[in-house]
């Protein structure tokens, strides 16, 4: 990361286990800078959502632990907190797959991610109206049963309900997974204006590695729970390895799937 870039967030090699045998995460470690976007990237089941879960404090629920290592926020150490004592603190998870609450509307949806808001009503509709600014597609359904909007409307209600909680970093698993890539780009530039205007600092794990490093500014590569990787957006995307495993490209030109899925060299991290 830049030298002159206070870090926000600081995960110190932390190993996770699953039902006290299963390891998932190996000495993995990363930075998130105040005010910056980060992307951890890497296939299904590299581990993107174990570190995200990690950092929320939300892998008791799975039977995961955080075994060794330390994550640290706002210069303090948090491995050790409830989800809703990180919620206070300005943490906040948008899960991936949405998990709205289908059967309360739109604004309903919304509301619930004030809970944890002391600053009374006026404060909660000023950040309701806030939301409706960069998403007024949900202004126009917040009377809709949450279950009946479309995946897009459901993925920006599940950003507003975290934007609700007045954020100070987000963590925002797969945003684009299941939906168009013209809604994938629109939820993308919401994100970024979010982190330009509203200063919210972000975490973002995603399979789609293109889009992912056009909007970060620095990005993590993970397999098989280990970062293998790490550098600024632009390197990454430059990256020969990177362009052929993780955006379909090759000095040679764009490859097939055929072509990348039976490719026999190894990647040279693996090496």
């Amino acid at each position: 990361m830049s030298e002159n870039a206070q870090a926000l967030l600081n995960v110190n090699n932390i190993e996770v286990i699953y039902d006290h045998v299963i390891l998932v995460l190996k000495g993995v470690s990363l930075e998130v800078p105040e005010g910056g976007i980060v992307a951890l990237l890497g296939a299904n089941g590299a581990g993107k959502t174990t570190t995200l879960k990690a950092v929320s404090n939300l892998l008791g629920a799975e039977r995961g632990d955080v075994t060794k290592g330390s994550i640290e926020y706002a210069g303090e150490r948090v491995d050790k907190l409830s989800p809703n004592d990180l919620v206070r603190r300005g943490v906040i998870q948008v899960m991936e797959g949405r998990h709205c609450f289908e059967h309360l509307t739109v604004e309903e949806n919304l509301l619930t991610g004030a809970y944890t808001r002391t600053d009374g009503r006026s404060g909660i509709a000023s950040s309701l109206e806030l939301v409706y600014t960069y998403f007024p597609r949900l202004k126009e359904r917040r009377n809709s049963q949450a279950g009946y909007v479309s995946g897009g409307e459901q993925q920006m209600t599940a950003i507003g309900r975290a934007l609700m909680s007045k954020p100070r970093m987000m963590l925002l698993d797969e945003p684009s997974m299941g939906l168009a890539p013209q809604l994938v780009e629109e939820i993308f530039e919401i994100v970024k204006a979010l982190n330009d205007k509203e200063k919210v600092s972000i975490l973002l794990a995603e399979q789609n590695t293109n889009m992912a490093l056009r909007y970060a500014r620095y990005g993590y590569i993970l397999e098989n729970g280990r970062v293998v990787m790490d550098g600024d957006a632009k390197t990454l995307s430059e990256n020969e390895d990177v362009k052929e495993f993780y955006l379909g490209l090759s000095s040679a030109g764009r490859k097939s799937y055929r072509d990348v899925k039976h490719y026999k060299r190894r990647k040279r991290w693996l090496a």
